[in-house]
């Protein structure tokens, strides 16, 4: 019998993978080939991992032509999509946010092609449909990643503990009450009945908030600094809390060994692997940037940017292929390794590499954003649905409740502990404009629920949530400006400031020279010292930390630096200047001088 075991398990080790679901069966064939024979002689070996098929022959080229496919349509609908915020741009249409012009634009082209295959002149399916593995491997890390590089602006180490009290605790609230209501109302029979873990993903999902256009409203108000780096910062860390609190309903929740348990063990289980994975993800993410710049420190790479630039392509995605393959949050990870790279790493750059660093990160981060919105439109015509409108209904109410309890009271939690006040108008304005992104939509299609009617009811639902939020609180929050500060609109109009809700312009049309590091370590003590209100961490980075992990210039960097970027802006100043009509450039040239 034994014999007859282990020649069964090596002849259906790759079956049992792939096709059976028993895993008392499993571990008794797993057992069986692993326990040692009397004679070494028939010893079974050790199993090897089961290697996943690959596809040859016709298949591989079946696969090719339509991954090929794929990209192609995915460039075309990027490229049409610049094209409409180039349009927005150009009309300077900048009361529309470039999330809701993306979107509509998606729906329409799905529009467009659904007639195309009823008609049947072409079948784009499989191009249209939006693939979870490539949102979290190849779109989600960049846009993260830049969130996390772009805080340099402000004082966010300074204002750490109330970002961490808006987006932590914030979005576990948010996500309870969505949860448990979900989860209550199916039981009353109100609405579609879910089970409490599906309810808790549901809810951590769905409380990934993107309020750029809150962020573009509070810099055209000159609102104070410290509450928009709250907004901002709070914006930042909400997406990567929203993932970790889904992974833990997911990896938490569902496994068998938690039912004979009680719910008060539960949910300390629970709140230990959220701890886990949010501290043991940043922890790694923060490992990381300070490796790096201690690696750019003492490795100068200044005279080769070329290279300099590939070192901090690697180091920016390490973090994340790392934390997912040991089962941590690679979202968390490379969130906080872009902060620590952004803090210290980019100060050991040189001045071309943090150029182009700069705008490397939000072009590709813009471009990933379009591609998830318009998806985000097409999936209207494209994903299989599943319709309540109780659901749905039910699902806004508690959605929009869930985010006026994290708001309000925090908010007024935090001003007994704060100069900057958060005015009423102010919150008012944080909880209309909290909208839903391409992080819920993705995460809903990442979900592994069963049967497959509550996986569609849970992405139409999703995909109606985002839609309304993007649609019509998105386009709503200009007029509600206009309504709440009609004073301040009137300063605005004899200012000539006008508010503008264009991402892609207010990034594209600045280059931070407060990034560039050109600081000489005499320079740097005397800015230590003129600062000497400094306390806590601000204090503990600028004497300690900073000194250790970023690079003192010499005055014979600085002569390299500056002599590398007037170098290269004389040749292309140069190169521009050589065109069919030279000289009528240089009078054109002089008029405009």
């Amino acid at each position: 019998m034994k014999k007859h075991a282990d020649r069964r398990y090596t002849t259906m080790n790759l079956r049992q993978y792939y096709k059976s679901n028993d895993t008392d069966n499993y571990s008794n064939d797993t057992l069986h080939s692993t326990t040692p024979a009397v004679k070494p002689t028939t010893t079974a070996p050790p199993t090897p991992k089961p290697i996943l098929p690959v596809q040859t022959g016709v298949k591989a080229q079946e696969e090719e032509q339509s991954s090929g496919l794929t990209i192609f349509f995915s460039l075309l609908v990027i490229g049409i999509c610049i094209i409409l915020v180039h349009l927005l741009i150009k009309f300077k249409l900048h009361f529309l946010p470039e999330s809701v012009a993306v979107v509509s634009l998606g729906i329409l082209m799905g529009g467009f092609i659904k007639i195309i295959e009823s008609q049947e002149l072409a079948n784009w399916k499989e191009e249209e449909m939006f693939r979870p593995n490539m949102f979290f491997l190849l779109l989600l890390p960049p846009i993260i990643f830049e969130s996390g590089y772009s805080l340099h602006k402000g004082n966010f180490f300074q204002n750490i503990g109330s970002i961490t009290l808006f987006a932590v605790i914030g979005t576990a609230i948010s996500a309870f009450i969505v949860g448990g209501g979900i989860y209550f109302l199916g039981q009353a029979d109100v609405i579609y009945k879910m089970t409490m873990t599906d309810s808790f993903a549901f809810g951590s999902l769905i409380s990934a908030v993107d309020p750029v256009a809150t962020i573009a409203i509070f810099n055209a108000l000159n609102v104070d600094p410290v509450l928009n780096m709250l907004v901002f910062g709070e914006s930042i860390l909400n997406d990567a809390v929203s993932i970790v609190l889904t992974n833990t309903a997911e990896g938490f929740f569902s496994r068998s060994d938690n039912s004979m348990v009680t719910g008060w063990e539960t949910f300390l289980q629970a709140l230990g692997y959220f701890l886990k994975m949010f501290f043991g993800s940043a922890a790694l993410g923060t490992l990381t940037g300070l490796i790096s710049a201690v690696f750019l420190k003492h490795f100068d790479l200044r005279k080769t940017p070329s290279l300099e630039f590939g070192m901090m392509i690697i180091f920016a995605y390490l973090p994340y292929g790392l934390a997912e393959g040991i089962k941590l949050s690679g979202i968390m990870s490379i969130l906080f390794a872009g902060i620590v790279m952004s803090h210290y790493t980019h100060h050991n750059l040189s001045p071309v590499t943090q150029i182009l660093m700069q705008q490397t990160l939000r072009t590709v981060a813009f471009m990933c954003e379009t591609c998830v919105f318009a998806f985000l439109g097409l999936s209207i015509f494209s994903f299989p649905h599943n319709f309540e409108i109780s659901f749905v209904i039910w699902c806004i109410v508690l959605v929009l409740l869930g985010r006026a309890v994290n708001i309000f009271p925090l908010s007024f939690l935090l001003n007994f502990f704060r100069d900057h006040k958060i005015t009423p108008k102010m919150m008012f304005i944080m909880w209309f404009s909290g909208l839903r992104g391409a992080i819920p939509y993705a995460l809903s299609l990442h979900l592994g629920l069963e049967p497959i009617e509550k996986r569609q009811l849970i992405g139409t639902t999703t995909i109606i949530i985002v839609l309304f939020t993007i649609l019509l609180l998105g386009g709503g929050t200009m007029p509600l400006i206009r309504i709440m500060d009609i004073e301040e609109n009137q300063s605005r109009r004899k200012n000539k400031k006008d508010i503008n809700l264009s991402k892609t312009e207010k990034m594209g049309n600045t280059i931070e020279s407060e990034h560039l590091s050109e600081l000489t370590e005499e320079e740097y003590e005397a800015q230590i010292y003129q600062r000497q209100d400094l306390k806590g961490f601000m204090w503990l980075d600028a004497k300690y930390l900073n000194p250790f992990f970023t690079r003192r210039l010499t005055q014979e960097d600085l002569l390299h630096g500056r002599i590398q970027m007037k170098t290269l802006t004389n040749k292309w100043y140069e190169e521009v200047r050589q065109g069919p009509s030279g000289s009528e450039d240089e009078e054109d040239e002089a008029e405009l001088l």
